[in-house]
């Protein structure tokens, strides 16, 4: 890969990091509400998913999901049921009054992981985007590689700015704000879930 085609690269992941998605929703959420620690196992176990994801495209099988057909739709719908599970239990245990909630069955690294896989379509996204960049000339394996590295070192390096901002910010917070933002950040899981559901495959 030469150094301009690179730098377009670069350019393309630094747009697609400033667009947040569910994972960075959950992230501000678990930051505000249990702290620093929560927020960055989070951002650990999206790196784990975001890993598999690149992973899986760089070995080549996405042509295989997309020729999965209906199991597809049935890995999208999971994925989207889950983010709706997390979005309405953010909700509804932000409404208790507690200050200080119990931590997700699995750990705050699982949730991330999870909450990364739950969308099909970035393995999709990596299949069709990678190419784009590659240089047929040179060694498709390292390319992938490096682009893949890089792609994580970006969202690594955004989702922890988040959640490093975000429970500084819930130590000013009220405990009413942080309800509140709790039930917001709730209802962005439940929007992300509902558009992963009855978006188009």
């Amino acid at each position: 890969m030469s150094l301009d085609l690179y730098a377009a690269y670069l350019v393309a992941c630094l747009v697609i990091v400033v667009v947040p998605g569910p994972t960075v929703t959950l992230i501000i959420a678990n930051s505000v509400r249990h702290g620093t620690r929560a927020g960055l196992m989070n951002v650990l176990g999206t790196q784990i998913g975001l890993a598999t994801m690149i992973g899986v495209a760089g070995v080549g099988l996405t042509s295989l999901i997309e020729a999965m057909g209906h199991w597809f739709d049935w890995l999208r719908l999971a994925g989207a049921a889950y983010l709706v599970w997390l979005g309405w239990k953010m909700i509804r245990s932000s409404g208790a009054g507690e200050t200080a909630v119990s931590g997700p069955r699995g750990g705050f690294l699982m949730q991330g992981a999870l909450v990364a896989l739950s969308n099909p379509k970035t393995l999709l996204f990596f299949g069709a985007f990678f190419p784009q960049f590659i240089d047929p000339a040179r060694d498709h394996g390292l390319q992938i590689l490096i682009m893949g590295l890089t792609a994580m070192l970006f969202a690594a390096v955004s989702d922890s700015a988040y959640a490093l901002a975000s429970s500084r910010a819930g130590r000013a917070l009220s405990a009413g704000r942080v309800r509140l933002l709790s039930r917001v950040s709730g209802g962005f899981l439940i929007g992300g879930g509902a558009w992963l559901a009855f978006s188009r495959r």
